[in-house]
C-alpha cells in the first residue's frame, strides 16, 4: 500500500490552498444579502447623518 507523505491536495497548486480542507476550498455561491428599507431612504437618512456630523465638526473648528 502506498501513501502519501503530505495530507494536501495537489490539484489547488498553492500551498495555502492546498493546506485547505476541500469544503472550503471550493467554496459556496454568494448569498444576496436582503435590504431592510428597499428603496432610498436609509441612503437619504446616511447621506443626511453625515453631511451634519461633517457640517457641526467644521463650525466647532472654525468658532
Amino acid at each position: 500500500m502506498r501513501r502519501s507523505l503530505v495530507l494536501t491536495d495537489e490539484k489547488a497548486r498553492h500551498p495555502f490552498l492546498a493546506s485547505l480542507p476541500p469544503h472550503v476550498r471550493l467554496g459556496e455561491q454568494p448569498v444576496a444579502i436582503a435590504r431592510s428599507q428597499p428603496g432610498w431612504a436609509k441612503d437619504l437618512r446616511d447621506f443626511l447623518a453625515a453631511y451634519c456630523a461633517c457640517f457641526i465638526a467644521v463650525s466647532l473648528y472654525i468658532a
